[in-house]
């Protein structure tokens, strides 16, 4: 028996009788992270990891929640469940399933470098894996985060300089409280959008640090936006709700400023390529570290890294599902699944952009 498989509501474990991020109303639901692609109102009962707890209460509302600690296990139907850290945002989680004498494992979002503000990937061994692939192709290859928040911290300090706002769109769950960490404080004023703010909080009760923060509604004195960064989802860009900043230099943090074409289409200053996922690397190192044979490719360049996998002698197919992105450059929040022609590679695209090391080569090295 498959451990799981596509249906019209979602990735379902047929033993088990549940379903792992179904985007249709079920009656038992086991999520992965907080993300509205993920994360759906409407289920009969949810289960999810404990570190993640406030994010999907914050989000969700009052809902029929379960949690579980990081590799606790539980049985349910006969299938021995778990989950463990895919180091994407707070409280995410791959999914373990064993049943039969097979391992299975949905793995959700996931990146590989630790970023302080949940707790790092665990690669989990397993028969069967299932990936994302959001960023799935040669040319998608992230800086070292140290790298990009500095170069964030340089281009907020220039502006604050010249007595200029610094506007920097992200999306407001993980991505926000990821760059808030990685902010120098010193240099000014930090400003948050209302969208940011309660997810703030439910970082700070799981006692993740933050630097101190102010809502920008709450603002009279207008002249403080002149030393300060603020941050915003990409959905307030061009919106009267800029006009309050004065002059100001905006940017966009996410793994989609890897293309030029994106950074032009949007118009913007500056463009930070930093992103929640995986790059082609780490997708790579990840699959390898699960020993896993069989490999299932949900949402994002399934058909490129298929064909990889393929190559190398594992046995890869696609599941279709309607995952969104949460690094969407679209300017939609909290679960809109995004603008496939903002973000999808196309080959100007990928001529024009910047390429660190040989984009015709992917090792898992």
């Amino acid at each position: 028996m498959e451990l799981v498989i596509a249906r019209p509501e979602g990735l379902y474990c047929p033993p088990g009788d549940f379903y792992i991020d179904p985007w249709r109303q079920v009656d038992r639901a086991v999520i992965t992270h907080g993300h509205g692609d993920h994360a759906r109102y409407g289920h009969g009962h949810y289960l999810a990891a404990k570190p993640g707890e406030g994010i999907l209460r914050s989000r969700l509302g009052d809902i029929r929640l379960d949690t579980l600690e990081y590799g606790e296990t539980i049985t349910h139907h006969g299938v021995k469940l778990s989950l463990y850290p895919a180091g994407h945002v707070l409280g995410s989680a791959q999914v373990r399933l064993e049943y039969g004498g097979e391992v299975w494992v949905a793995s959700g979002d996931y990146k590989l470098e630790h970023d302080g503000t949940c707790t790092p990937f665990e690669p989990v061994r397993c028969d069967t894996f299932i990936t994302e692939s959001t960023f799935g192709l040669p040319i998608y290859q992230w800086r070292p985060q140290t790298e990009i928040f500095a170069d964030i911290n340089a281009w907020w300090s220039a502006n604050a300089a010249e007595n200029r706002a610094t506007v920097l769109f992200c999306y407001a769950f993980g991505k926000a409280q990821r760059i808030l960490h990685g902010l120098d404080p010193s240099i000014g004023p930090i400003f948050v959008h209302g969208s940011v703010l309660p997810l703030n909080n439910a970082y700070l009760e799981a006692g993740i640090y933050l630097p101190a923060t102010q809502y920008v509604s709450d603002v009279e004195d207008k002249t403080l936006f002149r030393q300060a960064i603020v941050l915003a989802p990409q959905s307030a860009a061009g919106s009267p709700w800029m006009k309050r900043f004065g002059d100001y230099a905006d940017g966009f943090a996410s793994g989609w400023m890897q293309l030029r074409g994106t950074r032009r289409r949007q118009g913007l200053d500056r463009g930070f390529v930093l992103s929640d996922h995986a790059d082609w690397p780490s997708l790579l190192t990840a699959i390898e570290a699960t020993g896993a044979q069989r490999v299932f490719v949900t949402h994002g360049q399934i058909h490129p890294l298929v064909r990889w996998l393929c190559e190398q002698g594992l046995d890869a197919a696609g599941f279709n599902t309607e995952y969104g992105d949460d690094e969407a450059v679209a300017g939609h929040e909290a679960g809109a699944a995004g603008d496939a022609t903002d973000n999808e590679a196309t080959e100007s695209d990928v001529a024009d952009s910047e390429i660190p090391g040989d984009a015709n080569k992917g090792t898992a090295a």
